[in-house]
């Protein structure tokens, strides 16, 4: 197991979650919907918000993948260690697609928490984000 996946388990930053399966297309359904509202933002100028949403659209899909696995996170950074743990070592995942959810994570932060936010950042988010749910999506073989 990898080790930093063991780490998030054994401080209970992912957990067991069996009846997750029966969530994963709400989740999806949630991810698409956010990625739907961050694309309105941004064609408004609203580049703050549709980052962040673009982030928990990208965040939900994620939420999916782990579910899908019988687990939950309960810290986002833990998520990305499960992203990588269950399906990045298992070939279903590239490496890349990890980095631009902890890109998203980052963005996210400095727009929510520091007001710092830009239309390139918020383009940036939207495009990686389209390219994950749809990759969660052809993994998860769900239409959400």
């Amino acid at each position: 197991m990898n080790p930093e996946f063991k780490q998030c388990i054994e401080s209970g930053k992912i957990v067991s979650f069996p009846r997750g399966k029966q969530l994963v297309g709400k989740e999806i359904a949630v991810a698409r919907s956010d990625l739907s509202d961050a694309r309105a933002g941004y064609e408004n100028q609203r580049y703050k918000w549709s980052t962040i949403q673009a982030y928990y659209a990208m965040f939900h899909a994620a939420r999916a993948l782990i579910y899908s696995r019988g687990y939950r996170e309960k810290s986002h950074y833990c998520l990305a260690v499960a992203l990588r743990a269950l399906f990045v070592e298992e070939g279903q995942m590239e490496a890349k697609s990890v980095r631009d959810f902890l890109n998203a994570m980052n963005l996210r932060e400095a727009a929510d928490y520091e007001a710092k936010f830009s239309m390139e950042g918020a383009k940036a988010v939207i495009a990686s984000t389209e390219s994950f749910v749809e990759k969660a999506v052809a993994i998860l073989g769900t239409k959400g």
